[in-house]
C-alpha cells in the first residue's frame, strides 16, 4: 500500500500578510509554515525582531558563551515568533546535525525547541545557519485555508537564504517578490473575481 501524500500542504512555503492585516500582530510579516495538515498548521514569523539579542538568552538560561561567540551573538535578534507560546523558544536551522526535539521539515530544514542546541550555539558549535523566535501562530484545522480565501495571506515557497538573512525590515519585499509582487502597492481591500 502506498503512502498518500497531502499535495494540499502549505509546508514549507512562506505565508506572506496581505495589507489588510495592518494593525494586527501579523502586518507585514512573513510567517515560515512549518507544519500544515488536516488538523491545523504551525509557523514561524521571521521576521519580526524583539528588542532582546542571542546573548540576552544565553544570559537568562545561564548558558556559558566563547568571547568570541558574544561578538557574533551581540548582533543577532531574537524574533517574535507568534502570538502563542510566547515563552517557547523554537530555533530554524539548517544543520544536518541533529538535537533533541529536532524537527526535520525538509532535508535542509529543521525546527528544534532544545536548550542543547543554545548550548553548541553558544560555544560556536551550532548550525551555520539558523535563527532564534520567541513563540510561535497556530492555525486550527481549517482556518489558515478560511483567511487565504479571504485574501489575507499570500503562499510562496520558501527559501532557506530568505529564512535565514538578517535582513529582517526586507523580508516582507524580497518574500514577495519571489511571486513578482510589490506588496506596498496591493490595496488594503481585495476583491475576489
Amino acid at each position: 500500500m502506498t503512502e498518500k501524500i497531502n499535495t494540499n500542504s502549505l509546508e514549507n512555503q512562506f505565508l506572506i500578510a496581505m495589507p489588510q492585516l495592518e494593525g494586527s500582530y501579523f502586518a507585514d510579516t512573513v510567517t515560515y509554515l512549518w507544519k500544515h495538515n488536516e488538523d491545523g498548521a504551525i509557523g514561524i514569523v521571521i521576521n519580526k525582531p524583539l528588542l532582546l539579542r542571542e546573548v540576552d538568552i544565553f544570559d537568562e538560561l545561564e548558558i556559558d558563551y566563547k568571547v568570541e561567540q558574544q561578538q557574533m551573538t551581540i548582533k543577532r535578534q531574537v524574533l517574535s515568533g507568534g502570538p502563542v507560546e510566547r515563552d517557547k523558544g523554537f530555533i530554524i536551522h539548517d544543520s544536518l546535525d541533529e538535537w533533541e526535539s529536532s524537527i526535520n521539515v525538509t532535508p535542509e530544514i529543521k525546527i528544534c525547541t532544545s536548550r542543547t542546541i543554545l548550548q553548541d550555539i553558544a560555544r560556536g558549535k551550532g548550525p551555520k545557519n539558523y535563527l532564534i523566535a520567541l513563540g510561535c501562530a497556530g492555525w486550527e484545522a481549517g482556518q489558515l485555508e478560511q483567511e487565504i480565501i479571504k485574501n489575507s495571506w499570500l503562499t510562496v515557497p520558501a527559501n532557506s537564504e530568505l529564512i535565514f538573512s538578517q535582513s529582517h525590515s526586507s523580508k516582507l519585499t524580497e518574500a514577495a517578490d519571489i511571486l513578482g509582487v510589490n506588496i506596498r502597492r496591493l490595496p488594503q481591500e481585495a476583491g475576489h473575481s
